[in-house]
C-alpha cells in the first residue's frame, strides 16, 4: 500500500498537522453536501417538485432502513446514519471522476468508525444507565471482563479495517488494469475499464457503505439491549 504524503501541514497551536489528498478531497465532499443540503431543503412545498420528489425518495429510504433494521424506537437515529450513508457512499463513488477515494485512508475509515462507537456507547448509557453498563462487562460472570472488553473495542477496528481494506484494494486493481492497458493503446483504456470501474467504484462502493452502516445500527440497538 503507497504511503500517503502530505500536500501542506496546518499549525494548530504550535502543532503541524500534515493534510493529505484524501483530507483534501474528504473536505470538499463535506462541503458540497452541505451546501446541497441547504439548497435542497430550501422551498420545500406540499406538492413536490421533481426535485422534491428525489430528496423524498432518498429520505424515505433512509427512514425505511433505520425503522425496519433498528425498530421505531430508534428514529432518533435517522439523521445520523442518513449523514452515513450519504457520507461515505460519496467518498467512495469519487473514484469514477479520477479521484482516488478517501475511504483508501486509515485515518479517515478510522475517525468514522471511531465516531460510530462512540454513538453506541452513548446510547447504550443513556438508554440503561452507567451501572448497567459497566455491569455488561462483567456479564456473565467477572473474569468475562477482558473479553468483553476485546468484543466491545473491537468494533471501530473492524469497521475502520474492513472499509479501508476493500477501498484501498480497488484503487490498487484499478491502477493495475489502467497499467495493464497502457501498453494496448488509448482506446483500450476508455472502454475496456467500464465494467471493472461499475464492480469497484459503484457495486463494491455501495456494498462498503451498506456494510458500515449496518453494523453501526446493529451495534446500537443490541449494546443498548443487553
Amino acid at each position: 500500500m503507497e504511503k500517503l504524503e502530505p500536500i501542506f501541514s496546518i499549525n494548530i497551536l504550535g502543532f503541524h498537522f500534515g493534510v493529505t489528498d484524501s483530507f483534501l478531497v474528504m473536505w470538499i465532499i463535506t462541503a458540497i453536501i452541505a451546501v446541497a443540503a441547504i439548497v435542497l431543503g430550501r422551498n420545500l412545498e406540499k406538492i413536490p417538485s421533481k426535485r422534491q420528489n428525489i430528496v423524498e425518495l432518498v429520505v424515505d429510504a433512509i427512514n425505511g432502513l433505520v425503522v425496519d433494521n433498528m425498530g421505531p424506537g430508534y428514529k432518533s437515529f435517522i439523521p445520523y446514519i442518513g449523514t452515513l450513508v450519504i457520507f461515505i457512499l460519496s467518498m467512495n463513488v469519487i473514484g469514477l471522476i479520477g479521484v482516488e477515494p478517501p475511504t483508501r485512508d486509515y485515518n479517515i475509515c478510522l475517525g468514522l468508525a471511531l465516531i460510530s462507537f462512540v454513538v453506541v456507547q452513548w446510547n447504550a448509557i443513556r438508554k440503561i444507565g452507567i451501572g448497567h453498563y459497566l455491569k455488561g462487562y462483567l456479564t456473565p460472570f467477572a473474569p468475562m471482563l477482558p473479553l468483553n472488553l476485546i468484543e466491545r473495542f473491537v468494533l471501530p477496528v473492524s469497521l475502520s479495517l474492513r472499509l479501508m481494506g476493500n477501498m484501498t484494494a480497488a484503487v490498487v486493481v484499478v491502477g493495475i488494469v489502467y497499467e495493464a492497458l497502457h501498453g494496448v493503446g488509448f482506446i483500450a483504456q476508455l472502454g475496456i475499464p467500464i465494467p471493472v470501474h461499475f464492480f469497484f467504484d459503484v457495486f463494491d462502493a455501495g456494498i462498503q457503505m451498506f456494510i458500515f452502516v449496518m453494523l453501526t445500527m446493529i451495534n446500537i440497538k443490541i449494546i443498548a439491549e443487553h
